[in-house]
């Protein structure tokens, strides 16, 4: 009795990893690593999972999980709250809508069409960010974020499809 008990729990923890994961990509980008000016250009962990999850397992990692982590980063950040709940359930949207386009394609489609979401997304940030402060802000800060974000998508998605492959393929 306690093997099936313990089978059954390990589904749901398995099928809860995307959230999981998610959140553990919240916490390693607000990560101090005492670099001066880390913080502002910190990479976008979440995005990386959000794009990640989207487009092999969207079933795992409902709008109301991409709401919820935007809605971490923002308070652990101190951003104003809303800005990347909005900006990830955008770009999960439009990645749902352009799944197909990913799905079984070879590692560089998928990096390219990466490229372009946090390209989008940067600009839509950078342009929120200047509409609640109203004033102009620098764009060189969401520039350098973008191009670490995509610099370690590579990396962060090996991961990613490791937990994929090790423990969502018991479930």
């Amino acid at each position: 009795m306690k093997l099936i008990l313990f089978q059954r729990d390990q589904g749901i923890v398995n099928r809860m990893m995307p959230m999981l994961s998610a959140l553990l990509c919240v916490i390693a980008s607000i990560v101090p690593l005492h670099l001066p000016g880390f913080a502002e250009v910190a990479p976008g962990f979440v995005l990386m999972a959000v794009f990640h999850w989207s487009i092999y397992r969207p079933d795992l990692l409902p709008f109301l999980a991409v709401f919820l982590a935007g809605l971490c980063l923002d308070l652990l950040n101190g951003a104003p709250l809303g800005i990347s709940s909005l900006v990830f359930l955008i770009a999960r949207a439009v990645i749902l809508s352009q799944r197909k386009v990913f799905v079984g394609r070879s590692f560089a489609v998928v990096w390219a069409g990466f490229l372009a979401l946090v390209a989008a997304a940067e600009a839509l940030e950078w342009a929120l960010a200047c509409a609640l402060s109203a004033m102009l802000i620098d764009p060189r800060p969401f520039l350098f974020q973008a191009v670490l974000t995509v610099a370690l998508y590579p990396v962060v998605s090996y991961l990613l499809a490791r937990v994929q492959r090790n423990l969502l393929m018991r479930a």
